[in-house]
């Protein structure tokens, strides 16, 4: 999510979601006086929006039965404007993906990364935002392109695409964790010189644990040569995240992107993005290749992705 996962994960997933539907808040009653354009949104629940998450705090976490993040943020706001009651369902990454892709859940938010397989098994709504390639630095430290991790130890979370991507820089030592935690104490210690994580969990680990004496930066995406030379170094650009959906969802799924559409436009998802420290300007602006990867894919050909400053 904006951490990128492995598509491994959700093939042993299907069991999770049932185990953990119970976790959800309330029963499938809808609400009283569902108006019927709500109602034609289609929900497995008319006037309920089944949301799976994962505990995944800035993005995704459950606080008094209500999602918060910002992810949760964007989701509650949207929710408001359909007139939908949102019910979540905790469950891990595997699971969300498995939820939508059974139709278990309405959709899944947190992070999902777009991608060319996953959109063949559900929906993606236009991106809330875009994951820029964040690394948490020991501070006193600079590092700007590729080039520039030869050679180092890199860290990241075990089974992130970064993994991918760190095995591929010349020289460099991969140190896989269970956990960012133990990326950033290992980068605290000097373990580590880069850790590779979402930017707002870096972001967030800066004000919480200021003894690690970290600062975030922003790596220079590698260009299209560098990616053709070494395709892996595909997980050191951008990523667009988007809601997923289960395939029939379309009627939810046009509604949801028009709202995401609108925040960018009335200054709200910049709001989001600027309460939980992340930068609008890195956070929702697309890279150059974002409207090609989904044109003529799940978008139209003349599609063109949101960004602030339109």
């Amino acid at each position: 999510m904006f951490r990128v996962r492995s598509l491994a994960v959700a093939l042993a997933a299907t069991v999770l979601m049932s185990l953990t539907a119970a976790c959800g808040s309330g029963g499938d009653d809808a609400p009283t006086n569902v108006s019927a354009k709500t109602a034609a949104l289609g929900t497995l629940t008319p006037g309920v929006l089944k949301v799976a998450i994962e505990p995944y705090a800035p993005y995704t976490s459950l606080q008094g039965g209500k999602i918060v993040g910002l992810d949760g943020d964007i989701l509650t706001y949207i929710a408001k404007k359909l007139d939908l009651e949102i019910k979540p369902q905790v469950t891990d990454f595997a699971g969300m993906l498995a939820g939508v892709q059974s139709h278990r859940v309405d959709i899944t938010v947190g992070g999902v990364a777009w991608s060319a397989d996953r959109q063949k098994q559900g929906l993606f709504t236009d991106p809330p935002y875009y994951s820029p390639p964040a690394m948490a630095v020991r501070n006193g430290r600079t590092y700007t392109t590729v080039g520039d991790l030869k050679g180092l130890d890199l860290g990241t979370v075990e089974g992130y695409v970064w993994v991918k991507s760190i095995q591929a820089v010349p020289k460099a030592k991969l140190h896989a964790y269970p956990d960012a935690n133990g990326v950033f104490d290992d980068l605290g210690a000097g373990r580590v010189d880069v850790g590779f994580l979402d930017p707002l969990i870096i972001i967030a680990a800066q004000k919480q644990r200021p003894d690690l004496k970290i600062t975030t930066e922003y790596l220079t995406p590698p260009t299209a040569a560098e990616v053709k030379q070494q395709p892996a170094f595909a997980y050191f650009q951008q990523y667009q995240t988007g809601f997923y959906l289960p395939k029939k969802a379309t009627k939810l799924e046009r509604a949801v992107s028009h709202e995401i559409d609108a925040m960018y436009r009335n200054g709200e998802m910049s709001k989001l993005v600027r309460k939980y420290g992340g930068d609008p300007q890195q956070f929702l602006k697309p890279a150059a290749d974002v409207a090609g990867a989904r044109r003529a894919v799940d978008r139209p050909r003349d599609w063109n992705p949101p960004a602030i400053g339109q």
